[in-house]
């Protein structure tokens, strides 16, 4: 009998979701902010120095400098910068939807001490002799624009105009911003090779008063500008640049279009393959993939969080992931409908045999993640911060919510003679009377003999390392600036561009690129490295330059030489860190032969990955090692339903010989080969659009992905399961711990 209570149930939450949704997502989404990358702007490392010799930077110093930036960003008039301490003596600076970021660099790095000198250079008073926001900008008696500034003490400006007035016929007054040391004379510097000459007025009387005027050859924006730079207040450290990177406004907003374009493109096929592929459960797929994307951003916006280019790509990457819990729980379901069971007790079994193989698969992901998060920049930790966000809200969707709506529909006994609506054709479905063994699941690849050739993919993986160590000893990595240090410029034309073209262009400025690499579908983007960090008044005039040029302003990047060992020696650390927390993780879950022998998989998928760009000369760069690092915890989910197989399995049947592990890991294989394709292929379908629809910005980090899930998918077929059971039928032959085989792999309650 049909409850019809079951269904009217799940429309009314179906409803309710929908509702919720509709009503809400789109305030979520226009307040969820973005990163640089996506709306134009640039990213500072300052290294903090102290001003004078003997000065320590301590924590309050690092305080007070970052409230004298604060004051600096109110000038721009920037909403919402992200300014944090790091470490003990750095500070770090990101400003989103910059319009003129050569003018917001010189307002930063500007330290605005202020100093009066005669012509000798000697200085007679100085910022400090400044009343506390008394400096405006106004106009003088000939309506030319200057600055109108308060003295605290009248007397002294009386002495100082005194002496002055006595070096007659140099009574002249000097007035500095960023005096540094080592200028010879006036004479040498005014108005020509000092950018913070601001002005040189003569004396011809003695003044007593606190009111004074600086005038100059200002614009009204540049005695403005100079006014409130006076009211910030002098920075109390010198700040050198180890580290920097700029996005013009076009080239984040088309990033944005194109990255969003390709998500939707990527979510619209794998709900239509879900939807083709397992029927009913397909269809709860979709609604809760789309609650998982709504999720999401929620908590995204929850969190204050700050949405960057490869966020966007870690969510897109999360719904390919977020699908592999439906697939596993699906397909556990469909092979209990396959023994023949109802479906009520499909549903029911395959819910409670696929919760295990889930966790397990979420949480090498979130160890990755998390190694992500702590040794990353502030890209990267973007990128890890929504990998893990997905990674549980996938869990709670996925799971909870996917077994509570598919629940209903299962509980209604409106399917219950129906198992193709299950994705099961009734003609493979056993005599459940007759069904004896429950490890003996009907499959469409029992004719796979997946042992049978293991030494040839042994050969063929060991002669792939060789070639790749060949090929890495001999053309090495192309480094990006991020490990080699230098400078990379991306210019944006409107058509093709030429890479001779630019390469002139650089060296009517006094640069010489080592090398221009032209990309993009009409190879509108031109990408030159340089060797050496420019300068910041370099960088002004490129940008400068290529906009008056091309009509865009140029995304700058620029890593110090100890940025670049110190992210290449993190780099290291973390993808060390994350195999020892997944061998530690899978070796208490399974047993150690197994968590070996997935590292050594996880290794050789890596490895690969590392391989295929030395010989295709793509640039290395952060986003490749986020590439890595989610490989190496996504590629063992795989290796995990093998192995998870591989312990059910024997726990059932006794193990006497090395014949029967060979079966035991050849029918584990076969029966699980259908989840382990489907698995990695709608995360593949979502690196493939993101290949070809996204931002050329990531488009290195989703090849590098694409590399990694075809590697990791051969691995964990080939290489991991196949290794364990040459390691476990040698202890078998030699006779050690036969009798604690089976509770070795017995699984946890």
């Amino acid at each position: 009998m049909v409850k019809r209570s079951r269904i009217i149930a799940f429309f009314l939450l179906l409803l309710l979701l929908g509702g919720t949704i509709g009503g809400t997502a789109e305030k979520i989404v226009r307040d969820i902010k973005l990163g640089l990358d996506l709306q134009g702007g640039f990213e500072i490392l300052y290294e903090v120095k102290p001003a004078k010799k003997g000065d320590k930077i301590d924590k309050n110093v690092l305080l007070s400098t970052v409230s004298a930036l604060n004051k600096r960003i109110n000038v721009l008039g920037v909403s919402e910068p992200n300014i944090q301490i790091e470490g003990k003596n750095r500070i770090r600076v990101q400003l989103a939807g910059v319009k003129d970021q050569n003018k917001a660099r010189e307002i930063l790095s500007t330290e605005a001490k202020l100093t009066f000198r005669d012509v000798n250079d000697n200085v007679l008073m100085d910022g400090s002799d400044l009343v506390e926001g008394g400096a405006k900008q106004t106009f003088d008696d000939k309506g030319k624009p200057c600055v109108a500034i308060t003295l605290k003490d009248a007397n002294k400006f009386k002495q100082v105009t005194e002496k002055v007035l006595s070096m007659a016929p140099n009574n002249i007054l000097v007035i500095w911003l960023d005096f540094k040391e080592g200028v010879d004379s006036y004479a040498k510097e005014v108005g020509k090779e000092h950018p913070k000459f601001i002005s040189a007025a003569r004396v011809d009387q003695v003044f007593n008063q606190t009111d004074v005027s600086i005038v100059g050859n200002f614009t009204v924006d540049e005695a403005k500008q100079l006014a409130d730079l006076l009211n910030a207040g002098a920075l109390p450290v010198e700040l050198k640049e180890i580290y920097s990177t700029s996005v013009g406004a076009q080239f984040g907003e088309n990033a944005l279009q194109k990255t969003v374009f390709a998500g939707i493109v990527a979510v619209a096929i794998i709900f239509l393959f879900m939807i083709a592929f397992y029927r009913l459960p397909g269809l709860v797929a979709v609604i809760t993939l789309s609650v998982y994307i709504y999720l999401i951003l929620l908590i995204f916006d929850w969190m204050n969080g700050v949405l960057t280019l490869p966020g966007i790509a870690a969510l897109i990457l999360g719904v390919g992931m977020a699908v592999d819990a439906n697939i596993i729980t699906y397909e556990r379901i469909k092979d209990e409908i396959k023994l023949g069971k109802s479906i009520m007790s499909a549903y029911r079994v395959g819910n409670r045999g696929s919760f295990a193989t889930i966790l397990d698969a979420n949480l090498t992901t979130i160890i990755a993640g998390v190694v992500l998060f702590i040794y990353g920049t502030s890209s990267v930790k973007g990128f890890a911060t929504m990998l893990i966000i997905s990674i549980l809200a996938s869990f709670l969707t996925n799971v909870y919510l996917t077994r509570l709506l598919l629940g209903l529909l299962v509980q209604s006994r409106a399917f219950n003679k129906k198992p193709q609506y299950f994705g099961v054709h009734p003609s493979v479905i056993l005599d459940i009377t007759k069904t004896t063994d429950d490890t003996n699941i009907p499959t469409k690849f029992e004719r796979l003999d997946f042992v049978k050739h293991s030494k040839k993919f042994f050969i063929f993986s060991g002669a792939l390392t060789v070639v790749g160590i060949v090929v890495l000893l001999t053309a090495k990595l192309n480094l990006g600036i991020d490990f080699a240090s230098g400078t990379r410029i991306e210019v944006m034309g409107k058509t093709t561009l030429n890479a001779n073209e630019i390469t002139e262009q650089f060296e009517q400025l006094g640069l010489e690129p080592k090398d221009v690499v032209l990309s993009g579908a009409q190879k509108e983007i031109g990408v030159a490295r340089f060797i050496g960090v420019l300068s910041q008044k370099q960088i002004s005039e490129v940008k400068t330059h290529f906009k008056k040029l091309y009509g865009e302003e140029p995304s700058v990047s620029t890593v110090s030489p100890t940025v670049g060992k110190e992210l290449a020696r993190n780099a290291f650390i973390a993808v060390l860190i994350a195999s020892v927390g997944i061998i530690i993780y899978v070796a208490v879950r399974f047993e150690f032969y197994m968590a070996l022998a997935a590292i050594i998989a996880l290794l050789h998928d890596a490895f690969l990955i590392v391989a295929f760009f030395s010989l295709t000369r793509l640039e290395v760069d952060l986003t490749f090692i986020a590439a890595v690092l989610t490989i190496i915890g996504y590629s063992i989910n795989d290796t995990i339903v093998t192995f998870d197989r591989i312990r059910y399995i024997m726990k059932k049947r006794k193990v006497k010989k090395a014949e029967d592990l060979v079966e035991i890991v050849n029918k584990s294989l076969q029966q699980t080969f259908g989840r382990s394709v489907n698995t990695v292929l709608t995360v593949i379908i979502t690196v493939v659009a993101l290949l070809i629809f996204g931002s050329e910005s990531i488009r290195n980090f989703s090849l590098a992905l694409l590399v990694g899930l075809i590697s990791g998918a051969y691995s964990s077929l080939f290489i991991a399961s196949q290794l364990w059971l040459v390691w476990k039928s040698k202890q078998l032959k030699e006779g050690k711990r036969k009798p604690q085989i089976e509770k070795d792999l017995e699984p946890e309650v």
